[in-house]
């Protein structure tokens, strides 16, 4: 019966498209470092401007090459060289709606790739190819060339691109399920160098990451559990529940082991969901995450969150709470009497720049929750002073963070 409930799910993602067999990559190689650094900047579209938009921003992650456009648009790419050619190749999707499809790109020894290759000669840059719509050719011409690169204002800025919900939202149709492993896993290829997960307790005392309150075929398959998830053992969550996608649920502990061993995400931000008496469970491991990070030599802020006197009162039970790093979503006065590091207002305040100059002059960050509209977006990286933003569509942040003069 229970394997029955399993397999009764909807459709919920966006195929991603594939070259299969015949993709060239196999066929390549890697890039140094300081090949990847040469191509990351603001192109110009000289063709295919009508769907990307004017320009794009290229950025290189962990796991390969994203390409952000201004229209919610974005690249998901590999990258590797064959001699002096340059080959790129990956999909394309629409953030705000379902449309995707192939891409496929390369840039040849007299357009910069014996230059990428050799880092020898100035950044003239031709990428040529094409892309198409669903599992189908590549048949749409695109071609970009290099305007410049990111200047100094985004290099010397220690900003944070924060995705939500782990990464991205289930409801945005993405590969992966939010707060999953796989999710963390992914999430650095939209463009996000730091993420939101949403924390809470199982019956038996278990810290483990969830959204909703309660087990809901919205973020997860049928299965023979019902109602609150706080309602139920760790071990009956990890036996009976699954993810939409099928991954299980991921204790807090899980989590935050990959994210320092296996990415290279620097902010996470954790969104308590039980209001009382969770910080002597989550801190704890917090503090254990922490040192493993320091052990590894991890650049990585670890801050639980405090988005209720509620859960304000909570941690102000535990021994010392003043040193625990600490992100809240209150008042300027609370930051001060738990000495949070991190200050987050709500975005539907404004930029507050004042307030944000006041937390900056007392050593403290300011990062702003949850901003999705590109107007808003702009005008916050434009006129505001926040150290980060968090988003549900990372992507379109990096765009107009990488884009600023």
């Amino acid at each position: 019966m229970i394997f029955v409930l399993y397999g009764c799910n909807k459709d919920t993602t966006v195929p991603i498209p594939s070259a299969g067999p015949n993709s060239m990559m196999k066929e390549t190689f890697p890039l140094k470092p300081s090949s990847k650094l040469l191509m990351e900047g603001v192109y110009t579209v000289n063709q295919g401007a009508d769907f990307f938009g004017e320009h794009v921003v290229i950025k290189w992650n962990r796991t390969g090459m994203s390409i952000a456009c201004d229209n919610g648009k974005y690249f998901v790419m590999q990258a590797g060289h064959l001699d002096s050619v340059i080959f790129i190749q990956g999909y394309w999707r629409n953030g705000y709606g379902d449309g995707t499809g192939l891409a496929s790109f390369y840039i040849s020894k007299k357009e910069g790739g014996t230059m990428i290759v050799t880092g020898n000669s100035n950044q003239a840059i031709t990428i040529r190819g094409a892309y198409g719509n669903g599992s189908g050719t590549t048949e749409y011409p695109l071609v970009l060339t290099y305007q410049r690169p990111f200047s100094d204002k985004v290099k010397n800025q220690n900003f944070y691109i924060l995705a939500h919900r782990s990464g991205g939202r289930t409801s945005d149709r993405l590969p992966v399920s939010e707060n999953s492993i796989e999710m963390i896993n992914f999430t650095e290829r939209l463009g996000s160098t730091g993420i939101e997960i949403d924390v809470r307790l199982s019956k038996d005392g278990v810290a483990f990451l969830y959204h909703d309150g309660d087990l809901n075929i919205r973020l997860t398959q049928k299965g023979p559990l019902a109602g609150p998830p706080e309602n139920f053992t760790w071990e009956q969550l990890s036996t009976f529940v699954r993810l939409i996608h099928g991954e299980k649920i991921p204790t807090l502990e899980e989590a935050l082991t990959f994210t320092i061993d296996s990415t290279q995400l620097r902010f996470v931000y954790l969104d308590m969901k039980e209001k009382k008496e969770a910080m002597a469970t989550v801190i704890p491991i917090q503090q254990r995450m922490l040192e493993r990070a320091r052990q590894k030599g991890r650049d990585i802020m670890i801050v639980v969150g405090i988005s209720s006197t509620d859960v304000l009162d909570d941690l102000m039970t535990y021994p010392n709470y003043q040193t625990i790093p600490s992100l809240c979503e209150l008042t300027v006065d609370d930051v001060r009497q738990v000495n949070s590091m991190v200050w987050a207002p709500r975005w539907t305040l404004g930029t507050q720049n004042s307030l944000v100059q006041e937390m900056h002059g007392e050593g403290r960050l300011a990062v702003c929750w949850t901003i999705d509209q590109v107007q808003w977006i702009q005008e916050y990286l434009n006129d505001g002073l926040f150290d980060g933003l968090l988003t549900n569509y990372p992507y379109i942040v990096a765009y107009y963070h990488y884009i600023q003069q």
